[in-house]
């Protein structure tokens, strides 16, 4: 397979970033692309077992497809999945299915095994391409591609599923799954940290191996969840101050000087945004991605205050029901009010459906997002259905959370290490004869000002009435009691995600529940400073 000289490699990426630029600034492209992935979809769908069942056929109209097919959780798609890993062919898609990506989300329940076939790994390629495009665009030139970029991403090393009978097939991370399909010359050109460590799956090691290879090399671009990112600049940081003959190194700009570009994605990056531009030096452009298990719905293409745009064209169907007509027990009854693209309206949560090259028709993902504009089509994610805070009717989203906390430690110039926030429910025995929230806060030492829970406590409810109106009418109304912050000690989030499996790779702290299941098992890794007034 032809692998192109890096200059030409620079160049041809500069010519697709220009013409990528061109087409999306086309009025109604976006809308355009849903009804060509519509299609699309409906032709491959009608030759499945699945498509069968529920009356798919190439020339089904928009609303028959939103009255015969029925909206779904995984759980719906479990025993179809169940098939595919057992070497059923044209179950949800046409053909045979050889990789599942593993998820467990980011809320508790059943493992889920996301079928991966070759279109969904195309639209993959396809959706990442486009992102560093537009990052091209936005900045004017090629020139992250003229070095490498470092993925921090799970293991590559796959788990054989053993229900698959003659013919293999397996399971592990997304992010593992693409990198072992990647093209020949983004392998050759660009991708770190190279095959060897990519399939490590002990994360301290990983990293130690990641500090050791990429000190010298010609980074220009680096991608990963912000918690890791910063766990990753410490190690390389001192790797390349040892390498040095002890010389000191601040920032990942001095270690890497054509480095250029951070991309993020996975959690918002409001709490970790100082410390990375602090880490990564000046100079560095932030570029945020919204990537699921599920596909690579958006990206910036413009200012981070103008939302991500949707990737309209890789193959996946959107639609999208209001939030506030979503019930997970009644999804069945749903269909119909859920939205298109065309269907949607600016600063309205929606909960996220998508339909996917792998076939999981109508899946509801999970996601909440909402639109900042329609034209073009953009959007930021807002949370996850499961993970809010409504214990007592105050339906607070988890970006909201995210940005009241984001706006007192800009503030007070605090660093967020890690957070999560529960409910105190009445109590009795105990006195406790109203709700209240619970914010389990993990902020990195070291600060001028020093922070303490009943502070902290007073900025955040102050903030969070400002942000959301339910929340200020229970407050105020008399119907929650002030928030109570627990100041914990280093390390106690990360034991957490230790014991929990998620430490590493693409996971990431469940920021709120309307339960203390979580709350609960922070407990047993504290101790904290109790922020009780």
């Amino acid at each position: 397979m032809f692998t192109p000289p890096q200059s030409l490699l620079t160049l041809g990426a500069g010519w697709m970033a220009a013409n990528r630029a061109r087409q999306l600034r086309a009025r109604g492209w976006a809308l355009k692309a849903q009804a060509g992935v519509a299609a699309t979809l409906r032709q491959k769908l009608a030759l499945t077992a699945y498509g069968r069942a529920h009356g798919i056929e190439p020339g089904l109209t928009a609303a028959a497809w939103r009255e015969r097919v029925p909206l779904r959780t995984y759980e719906g798609f479990a025993p179809y999945v169940d098939r595919m890993k057992a070497g059923e062919t044209d179950v949800l898609w046409p053909g045979r299915c050889d990789y599942y990506a593993v998820s467990s989300g980011t809320t508790a329940g059943r493992t889920k095994y996301l079928p991966i076939t070759p279109d969904m790994l195309e639209h993959f390629r396809k959706a990442g391409l486009d992102s560093l495009l537009y990052y091209a665009a936005r900045a004017g030139h090629a020139k992250v591609f003229g070095g490498k970029h470092l993925f921090l991403g799970g293991a590559t090393t796959l788990s054989p599923l053993p229900e698959a009978g003659a013919r293999p097939a397996f399971a592990g991370d997304l992010s593992g799954i693409t990198a072992l399909n990647l093209p020949a010359w983004v392998e050759k050109h660009l991708y770190e940290p190279g095959a060897e460590i990519a399939q490590l799956a002990d994360w301290p090691a990983k990293i130690d191996a990641i500090a050791r290879r990429c000190a010298g090399r010609d980074i220009r671009m680096l991608a990963g969840i912000p918690s890791w990112v910063l766990i990753l600049a410490a190690a390389m940081l001192e790797q390349a101050g040892r390498t040095a003959g002890g010389k000191k190194f601040t920032t990942l700009r001095e270690v890497w000087p054509r480095f250029e570009c951070l991309v993020h994605g996975g959690v918002p990056i409001g709490p970790f945004a100082d410390e990375l531009h602090a880490v990564c030096g000046p100079g560095v452009n932030f570029h945020e991605v919204y990537p699921a298990s599920e596909g690579f719905i958006a990206a910036q293409d413009a200012e981070a205050s103008a939302g991500l745009r949707l990737v309209a064209d890789a193959g996946i169907y959107y639609e999208f029901l209001p939030l506030n007509e979503f019930d997970e027990d009644r999804l069945g009854q749903l269909g119909a009010r859920a939205v298109p693209l065309e269907g949607v309206k600016v600063g309205v949560d929606y909960a996220l459906i998508m339909s996917t090259p792998a076939g999981l028709t109508r899946y509801v993902i999970g996601d909440v997002v909402r639109f900042v504009s329609t034209e073009p089509a953009r959007l930021v994610y807002a949370g996850r259905t499961k993970l809010q805070l409504s214990a007592f009717g105050e339906h607070v989203i988890e970006k909201e959370l995210t940005d009241a906390l984001t706006a007192v430690c800009t503030r007070h110039h605090w660093q967020v290490v890690n957070f999560h926030v529960a409910p105190i429910f009445i109590n009795s025995l105990v006195g406790q004869k109203r709700g209240s929230h619970e914010w389990w806060l993990e902020l990195r030492p070291g600060t001028e000002e020093t922070p303490t829970g009943p502070v902290l406590a007073e900025f955040l409810d102050a903030e969070l009435q400002r942000l959301n109106d339910d929340y200020e009418a229970k407050r105020k109304g008399g119907g929650l009691l002030s928030p109570t912050v627990r100041l914990v000690m280093p390390g106690v989030f990360e034991q957490w995600q230790r014991a929990a499996g998620r430490w590493g790779g693409q996971n990431k702290m469940p920021r709120c529940r309307s339960d203390r299941k979580i709350a609960d098992e922070l407990a047993k890794f504290a101790p904290f400073h109790d922020a009780r007034p």
